[in-house]
């Protein structure tokens, strides 16, 4: 795994970790997925049904892939091996991508406004001044508007373990190359 993916999947499990427990459970992913449906007022409730799917799926993932000891339970190490294993965990992500998107679209156009995807973003945990960062990488319209299909492939190369360079290293402050 190179070290930008590290610092990407670090981050990642300190926003889920909604609670601040030091470990992942159903109910982080519960809280986040509230924080993130409250931040979509404009969604309908179909896209607001489908993030908190996929929410729940991620945990689901995360549950059946890592917690051998049904403790309920995800700790740092477990999610680390798990969520940048395209193979156990590509489909949730897409799946995740998706959902989040069209919470991003709520008229339908397939473009996200960046105060849209500031919203969603914050809701999440992540600092404006990196969302911004990232929201300028994505290559804004002059309607400062970026296209779904652009953050989708954004989301799913965060989670990427081979990514490196990539506008997501941008959530965790760096710089790409």
């Amino acid at each position: 795994m190179r070290n930008e993916a590290f610092d990407r999947a670090t981050l990642i499990f300190s926003l889920f970790d909604a609670d601040g427990s030091g470990r992942l459970t159903a109910g982080d992913f519960e809280l986040m997925a509230e924080r993130v449906i409250d931040a979509a007022a404009d969604s309908d409730a179909a896209a607001k049904s489908a993030m908190i799917a996929a929410f729940r799926k991620y945990w689901a993932t995360l549950a059946a892939e890592l917690d051998s000891n049904q403790d309920e339970e995800i700790d740092y190490d477990e999610f680390i091996a798990c969520v940048l294993s395209p193979e156990r965990f590509g489909e949730t992500v897409g799946e995740f991508a998706d959902a989040l998107a069209a919470l991003g679209d709520p008229d339908g156009d397939g473009l996200i406004e960046r105060p849209v995807f500031t919203a969603l973003m914050t809701a999440i945990g992540f600092e404006t001044d990196n969302i911004n960062t990232l929201f300028d990488a994505f290559g804004p319209d002059d309607a400062d508007r970026i296209t779904v299909a652009t953050w989708v492939s954004g989301i799913k190369d965060y989670y990427s373990p081979d990514g490196a360079d990539i506008p997501g290293d941008l959530l965790v402050g760096k710089q790409p190359a």
